[in-house]
């Protein structure tokens, strides 16, 4: 499952900001972590990360690395994050139809609490 490698990516605060960097485009090492309380070398083990992820790649550019977002891991977490948004929605709707006075979470006419 791709999107535990990225939500794993994604937990390191450095990292998340490193990633939030590149989201205006593509970014050398220096520049994404000009400004940074992390050395050159421990943004460059962070970028790795989240390569291995598949959240960004690198391209050379003369004697730099240029790092951009990858939007298909992105897409794969989006599927992932979605999935508890739709079961939110159908418990909200559930309960919207369900006759007033009837325990919340439980299923018309099937007489089972929860998922159990």
């Amino acid at each position: 499952m791709a999107y535990q490698a990225v939500l794993e990516a994604l937990a390191d605060p450095t990292r998340r900001t490193v990633f939030e960097r590149l989201r205006m485009g593509p970014l050398a090492v220096v520049d994404i972590a000009r400004d940074l309380p992390v050395s050159r070398p421990a943004v460059s083990q962070h970028l790795r990360v989240l390569k291995d992820a598949g959240l960004v790649s690198d391209h050379a550019e003369g004697n730099r690395r240029v790092y951009r977002v990858e939007t298909q891991a992105l897409t794969e977490l989006r599927r992932y994050l979605e999935g508890f948004w739709d079961e939110a929605l159908d418990a909200f709707r559930q309960a919207a139809e369900a006759p007033e006075g009837e325990p919340q979470g439980r299923k018309r006419g099937d007489g089972h609490q929860g998922r159990g």
